[in-house]
């Protein structure tokens, strides 16, 4: 029996309004939670050596890779999104775990 892999939830934002993407925020918390995310990192403190720094910095875990995919590709997630998407510039990617 194969054992499931869990994947991470990496975003790099720079917010744009801070009001709108603080709702977004509050309401995104409640849905990862619902598909098993768990935050590791939430605009901690960090160090950007390449790429394009972006002062935000998130990382959840989720159960597995469907899981994370699912919870972005949700009804409930994807209506927050554009809240999201109108008030940040923003990097998302899931990565399964080895």
């Amino acid at each position: 029996m194969s054992e499931t892999k869990s994947a991470l939830w990496i975003a790099h934002v720079s917010v744009t309004d801070d009001e709108a993407y603080g709702r977004y925020a509050a309401a995104a918390t409640s849905i990862i939670a619902k598909h098993g995310g768990v935050f590791l990192a939430r605009a901690s403190r960090y160090q950007q050596f390449e790429g394009k720094d972006r002062a935000r910095n998130v990382v959840a875990r989720f159960p597995s890779f469907e899981a994370a995919v699912s919870c972005y590709n949700s009804p409930e997630y994807q209506e927050i999104a554009k809240i999201a998407k109108a008030a940040a510039d923003r990097d998302l990617v899931v990565v399964e775990e080895s």
